[in-house]
């Protein structure tokens, strides 16, 4: 399974979304040495807007692609991540945590929900959750 962001910087936001993940970036297909052969090879034309990959280095959570595009985000999201620090006594501190971690790397809190959820966005307004 893939997600697909569509961006206004898809470059720095993968940096966001590296941090926030864990996530690394994806590898060109062969027999490419760089992304940037293999879009070239699409017949792109050079500065028609940047993108970005990214793949769970475990292999378990989905593919990100990343996209630049013209259009301006307008409205709430209608599918969100929800980021997951998982169950334990120190659930919500955790939770606190990495909402922390976020912010420092470019996110804003939205909402909390104290003792359950924080609802932020990443550096573009693209909603997500931190929750046990």
């Amino acid at each position: 399974m893939d997600l697909t962001f569509d961006c206004v910087d898809a470059v720095s936001l993968a940096e966001f979304w590296k941090s926030a993940l864990g996530y690394v970036d994806e590898p060109p297909p062969a027999p490419f040495a760089t992304r940037e052969e293999w879009v070239a090879s699409f017949g792109e034309e050079e500065g028609e807007g940047g993108a970005a990959w990214l793949e769970d280095p475990a292999g378990v959570g989905p593919r990100l692609s990343l996209l630049d595009v013209p259009e301006p985000k307008v409205a709430k999201n209608r599918l969100h991540i929800d980021i997951r620090v998982g169950r334990s006594d120190d659930q919500w501190e955790r939770v606190v945590a990495k909402s922390g971690e976020l912010v420092a790397a470019g996110g804003s809190v939205l909402t909390v929900v104290d003792g359950h959820h924080i609802v932020m966005a990443d550096p573009e307004g693209n909603e997500f959750c931190v929750a046990p």
